[in-house]
C-alpha cells in the first residue's frame, strides 16, 4: 500500500535537501518522480525545486485552485510516476492535502510532503493542519537554535532585524526574513511582557 508522508520541520532544517536526495535514490533506480512546489515561492527560480547548498530539479506547480489528483493522474497517464514529492507543503489547501491521499490510495503512489509545521505566530499552517492529521507516516526534520537546543519555532524579522508578531500567515522569504528557534527563545522574542 502506498502511503502519504509528511517530513516537517521549521526553516533551514534541509527538507528541500532531503526531497531532492528522496528523488535522486528514484531516479537513480530508473524510476519517475514527479515534483510539486508552490506556484508563488519564487525565491529561486519558478518551476524549481531548489535548495539552500545548490542542488535543484525541475518541478510542477501548483497553486490554490489546483486538482492534484487530477494532475498526477494525468502526468501518470503519459509515463508511469513512482513518486510524487511535494515542496513547501505547508501551502496546501485541505482539498488537496485529500488528494494526495487519494493518489496514495487509488493510484498506488506513495506522495512524500516536506514544509513548515507552524508559522511565525506559532500557528499551524492548513496544509500542514491536514498533512498531520492525515498522513500516514510523519517525520521531524532538525534544526538547531542559536543556543544548541532543537528548533521548533520560527520568527519573522523586518530589516533591522526586529521580531514582527501581526502580519498575513504567508510571506515569502528566506534567512534575511526568519529566525529559527527554540520554543524557550522564541517565547523570550515573542512574548517579552510574560517574560
Amino acid at each position: 500500500m502506498a502511503k502519504l508522508y509528511f517530513y516537517y520541520s521549521t526553516m533551514n532544517a534541509g527538507k528541500s535537501t532531503t526531497l531532492l536526495q528522496s528523488s535522486f535514490n528514484y531516479r537513480e533506480r530508473g524510476m519517475q518522480t514527479l515534483l510539486l512546489t508552490a506556484a508563488f515561492d519564487d525565491r529561486f527560480e519558478s518551476g524549481k525545486v531548489s535548495s539552500r547548498i545548490g542542488l535543484d530539479q525541475d518541478a510542477d506547480l501548483f497553486r490554490e485552485e489546483d486538482n492534484l489528483f487530477d494532475h498526477i493522474s494525468a502526468s501518470h497517464a503519459v509515463s508511469e510516476v513512482h513518486c510524487v514529492l511535494v515542496d513547501e507543503a505547508q501551502f496546501l489547501t485541505k482539498k488537496q492535502v485529500w488528494q494526495l491521499t487519494e493518489v496514495c490510495d487509488v493510484l498506488s503512489i506513495p506522495v512524500l510532503c516536506y514544509g513548515i509545521r507552524t508559522d511565525f505566530q506559532g500557528e499551524l499552517f492548513t496544509g500542514s493542519q491536514w498533512l498531520l492529521a492525515w498522513a500516514d507516516v510523519l517525520q521531524e526534520l532538525k534544526t538547531i537554535c542559536h543556543c544548541g537546543k532543537k528548533a521548533n519555532m520560527v520568527v519573522r524579522v523586518d530589516k533591522t532585524g526586529e521580531v514582527i508578531r501581526a502580519g498575513t500567515q504567508i510571506e515569502i522569504g528566506g534567512n534575511d526574513r526568519y529566525i529559527s528557534l527554540c520554543r524557550g527563545h522564541f517565547k523570550e522574542v515573542y512574548f517579552p511582557a510574560d517574560r
